[in-house]
């Protein structure tokens, strides 16, 4: 009687990690919360970062700053590498292209 109780468990443990993982890939993509006051960086090592901000540098810190466009995606490749796509990645229905679901 044990092995049958056992064997339940599993069961339900394995219907449960796949109704799980099916309700995640689901989930609508989050925004980011990217804040005024800090900085965002991908470094020279493939790292990101965050620093937090000041008001002393800020004219220097604009003089080589590039606005980025709306519409853009950013991705990290197979290869490791940080990316950005400025051209369409929704279906005109608002999902989004590149995706399984």
């Amino acid at each position: 009687m044990r092995n049958v109780s056992t064997k339940t468990v599993l069961v339900a443990a394995v219907l449960t990690g796949l109704a799980t993982s099916a309700f995640a890939q689901a989930a609508a993509p989050a925004p980011w919360e990217l804040k005024s006051d800090m900085g965002y960086a991908y470094g020279k090592d493939g790292k990101t970062l965050s620093y937090k901000m000041g008001t002393n540098n800020a004219g220097l810190l604009l003089k080589g700053a590039k606005k980025v466009p709306r519409g853009t995606l950013f991705f990290v490749g197979e290869n490791g590498q940080l990316y950005m796509r400025t051209g369409p990645y929704l279906e005109g229905d608002g999902r989004f292209m590149f995706g399984s679901n």
